[in-house]
């Protein structure tokens, strides 16, 4: 019996939605694009704004949960949303209408949408270019009025929902659906989408404890941002955001593994997997999916040799002989990529090409040059490389095992001769010019702490503690010029840095500083939610406010200090 779980939160900050659906309402609209008014809107082939709710009453309060959306007037007047599947939301009001307007200005020939009355049931129609999706509004009770229907160019295409109680119905489909009808009152979905939401937090969270208060926010922004398999994606796949971050990127997808796994065994390995689905003949990972998209312009960095290794020790039950050997034959044509195209002739070392390659845009490491043989790169190759002679090992691969303990020694040793003092280097791959020192990428080689020396790890440990802020560990030296408050990778905190560097530190022996860093990440997201990345001296959250994977890694965080308190350990 799941507990159920309370939480209300500001639709301006997270999208309402509801797993599995490709839709959500929020006033966010477009890349850094907020409007006044909530939308609806669909992230079929993109993200693109199909209604916006103007409520005929001014609205003094919007409430959210999980499961329920209102908007509220003067004595209790309010609209109420659920919704009632992946592509349907019911609406409901008593005592204040809502007007329901297409949020594009114009139709042309190739963009914007066609709006009718079906003869067939009397609904209202709209055809999307964008989406490529009709959008269908039935009348349950009260009044439906139809503006604007049959209009070419310019003109007011909308609905307005009015009467003492009215309800409706919006629903995105493709061709032809027969008229609508359901038996389910509305207040019994709503009970239902709780129920499962509950469920949701009780499988991926059933640990959690008073000292994790934000265990059910983050789930809810990882349940509301998972889609259903549609376009391109034949998965499942949890969304960095239903804001203007819709896509799973080849890096990000790993953390969102990591914290479904203990409840959700298969859908974290969809989760996975669902990069390597789009694989390409070199070896290489897309730079990002999304439903309509595949980029391949850059790649991000293989952490996933890293990843599966603790996804699997999450797992109640071990991955099958075929997955296993599937999930094997991926991670070598992966690590091939590195090893055959990102190899200068005669260089040891891998490198990448730009800032993206690496997730961390614009590191001030990126700066005196592009293309450079990195030790975060070699560092995450030598774990990759001891995985796959451990996964080798397992299959009854004795040569392949042998061979990739060879490489992974070989890497090694290339990525110790990057050690500059304190901290580890980067090199151009062309002429070897040094990089600057003072990004935290410099001290990632923490992730491969049980392959380096002890005084390399303590080393790192001690510059790691230089960039300690009160709120976690900042990217960027933040007493050095190049630091910028909102510099994205050049200052601001991120939880995936956060997670790698954490996790490094515990394994090499040092879990005080490991203690700390999980400690202040996680009251950080507690007091300032799971954006994208944060102010490293302030905390105050920055750009995206509905990230998943910072979601996920407090879910990591906080689920590996209960275990440890449960053990007795530290926090």
């Amino acid at each position: 019996m799941s507990r159920p779980s309370s939480l209300d939160f500001d639709v301006r900050q997270i999208p309402f939605s509801r797993r599995r659906s490709w839709l959500d309402i929020s006033p966010v609209v477009g890349l850094h694009t907020v409007r006044e008014q909530l939308h609806l809107v669909s992230h079929r082939t993109g993200m693109h704004p199909i209604f916006a709710f103007e409520p005929t009453l001014p609205v003094v309060t919007v409430e959210a949960g999980p499961a329920r959306l209102s908007w509220v007037a003067a004595d209790d007047a309010r609209v109420d949303a659920v919704f009632e599947s992946e592509s349907a939301v019911r609406l409901r009001g008593r005592g204040l209408g809502l007007r329901i307007a297409d949020a594009t200005p114009e139709l042309t020939p190739f963009t914007g949408t066609y709006f009718f009355r079906d003869p067939i049931d009397g609904s209202a129609v709209f055809t999307s270019y964008e989406t490529g999706r009709r959008y269908r509004i039935s009348r349950l009770r009260g009044e439906l009025e139809l503006h604007g229907a049959e209009a070419l160019g310019e003109s007011e295409r909308a609905v307005t929902a009015r009467g003492a109680e009215w309800e409706i119905v919006i629903e995105e489909y493709e061709t032809a659906l027969a008229p609508y009808t359901s038996a389910t009152a509305f207040d019994d979905i709503v009970d239902t989408v709780a129920g499962e939401f509950d469920d949701y937090v009780e499988r991926i969270a059933g640990w959690r404890t008073e000292d994790s208060p934000a265990v059910v926010a983050s789930a809810y922004v990882l349940w509301s941002a998972t889609v259903s398999p549609a376009g391109f994606l034949e998965r499942e796949s949890v969304f960095m955001s239903k804001h203007w971050m819709d896509k799973v990127w080849s890096w990000d997808h790993c953390f969102n593994a990591l914290a479904l796994a203990p409840g959700l065994p298969a859908e974290a390995l969809d989760q996975f997997r669902i990069v390597f689905d789009f694989q390409d003949p070199s070896g290489a990972l897309p730079d990002s999916v999304t439903h309509s998209e595949v980029l391949y312009n850059f790649v991000k960095p293989p952490i996933h040799g890293w990843a599966f290794r603790k996804l699997r020790g999450l797992l109640a039950e071990p991955v099958g002989a075929v997955e296993l050997r599937e999930i094997y034959d991926a991670l070598v044509r992966w690590t091939g990529f590195w090893l055959e195209r990102r190899r200068v002739p005669g260089h040891p070392l891998a490198h990448y090409q730009h800032g993206n390659d690496s997730g961390w845009d614009n590191s001030t490491t990126f700066d005196h040059d592009r293309l450079i043989e990195a030790p975060d790169l070699a560092a995450f190759l030598v774990v990759q490389l001891s995985v796959l002679a451990e996964l080798a090992a397992e299959l009854g691969l004795p040569a392949d095992a042998a061979r990739w303990r060879d490489e992974g020694g070989a890497m090694l040793a290339a990525l110790t001769g990057l050690w500059d003092e304190d901290v580890f280097v980067a090199r151009a791959a062309a002429g070897g010019r040094a990089s600057k020192k003072t990004s935290l990428l410099n001290t990632l080689p923490i992730v491969a702490s049980p392959h380096l020396t002890r005084q390399h790890s303590e080393r790192l440990a001690r510059r790691i503690e230089q960039h300690l802020t009160e709120f976690g560990p900042a990217t960027q030296l933040v007493d050095t010029p190049e630091y910028e408050a909102d510099g994205y990778w050049r200052g601001p905190i991120w939880a995936p840095s956060t997670a790698i560097v954490e996790d490094g530190l515990r394994a090499a022996g040092e879990t005080a500083l490991a203690d700390t860093i999980s400690a202040r990440f996680r009251r950080l997201c507690e007091r300032s939610g799971f954006a994208e990345n944060f102010d490293a001296l302030t905390g105050a959250g920055l750009r995206d406010r509905a990230y998943t994977w910072t979601a996920a890694v407090y879910l990591t965080l906080a689920r590996e200090a209960a275990a440890r308190a449960a053990a007795g350990g530290g926090v």
